[in-house]
């Protein structure tokens, strides 16, 4: 049996959805696909656990729920950051879960590339060093002969990179048209039914945990840009960055414009258009009925396609164990390809 060790860096909502991915799903795993995985190594912003026996997955979320800390994990925490890891750790796949900067990439680029250069294999939920670094990236995981998964960057749960490139492999995609951003749906969702003002309505996403404190990457449209580009190089083959994307966000959008939108049929959502012609985030009015008539937090993706005609997909764009779905389905994938 193979053993494959993984190293977890960023231990926020998603980080800890995947320890509670693969505690759940290890022992389907190690009999589906003769693997043993263990977690060698998992830190947070400011602290981290390291034990090349295997850190215990439940005792992890344990720890950082009642401390706040991976230091406090019993005799193997540690202050390590990201970096100090990845060059005393020995493990086989970095899970790179930290938070998405769009500026810099960072700390994402550097770890990602320190661990292509060292020969391992990396799966990523973070979109930042993607949209302004893509084209970098694959060529430095292709050289250094490693695999390189990102499924989860786009649409949470919802499939779609994976999708496309291996049920669709047949088709040539002419466009992907979507709501790419669960948060900017729940918000404009709870405006249409509600009828209340967008302040309010992002006050209460915020209470409930769906926006974020600084909600500005959801609701100006920036992590949809983001998963844009990521679409129009990873499945179109163009040469995107970042600013290549036209983007304007939701904070303008008033209940009077979408109840006036509602009279005639429509509603407002932030769509996210991909093709080679144009990479385009905005609100946009859709058909009351249409695949495009979604509430809460899903996401949905329509792939125009040659052979196979329009293609939806649909599926949870937010969560912490429903994003970790689509990393361990990346870690299967790179486990099958060895």
């Amino acid at each position: 049996m193979k053993e494959y060790k993984i190293c977890i860096i960023g231990f926020g909502a998603v980080g800890k959805g995947v320890a509670k991915a693969i505690s759940l799903k290890k022992d389907n795993i190690k009999e589906k696909y003769n693997a043993n995985l263990k977690i060698v190594a998992a830190a947070d912003s400011s602290s981290s656990a390291i034990s090349s026996d295997g850190l215990d997955e439940e005792l992890l979320l344990k720890t950082k729920e009642e401390t706040g800390k991976l230091e406090s994990y019993p005799n193997f925490g540690g202050n390590l950051n990201g970096m100090e890891i990845l060059n005393e750790v020995d493990y086989d796949i970095l899970i790179d879960v930290t938070p998405t900067n769009i500026e810099t990439g960072e700390p994402a680029l550097s770890l990602t590339l320190k661990a292509f250069e060292d020969g391992k294999d990396v799966i990523t939920s973070n979109k930042g060093h993607l949209a302004i670094k893509f084209k970098e990236l694959i060529a430095t995981a292709r050289e250094n002969n490693v695999q390189f998964k990102y499924e989860s960057t786009v649409g949470g749960a919802m499939p779609i990179i994976n999708f496309v490139q291996e049920t669709l492999n047949s088709c040539e995609v002419e466009s992907i048209i979507g709501i790419l951003n669960g948060t900017t749906n729940y918000i404009l969702s709870r405006m249409t039914t509600e009828g209340s003002s967008y302040i309010n309505t992002l006050n209460e996403s915020q209470e409930l945990g769906i926006a974020e404190t600084d909600p500005t990457q959801d609701v100006e449209g920036i992590d949809a840009a983001c998963k844009t580009v990521i679409l129009a190089n990873s499945i179109l083959g163009v040469d995107a960055v970042y600013s290549d994307v036209d983007v304007t966000g939701i904070s303008q959008i008033t209940s009077e414009a979408i109840s006036l939108a509602k009279k005639d049929g429509y509603l407002i959502k932030l769509i996210g258009e991909v093709s080679k012609e144009e990479l385009k985030v905005s609100p946009r009015l859709v058909k009351q009925g249409s695949q495009y008539d979604l509430n809460g937090t899903l996401n949905m993706a329509t792939v125009k396609t040659d052979l196979a005609g329009d293609v939806t997909v649909v599926g949870k764009g937010a969560g912490s164990l429903e994003t970790a779905s689509a990393i361990l389905t990346d870690l299967i994938n790179v486990i099958k390809m060895k």
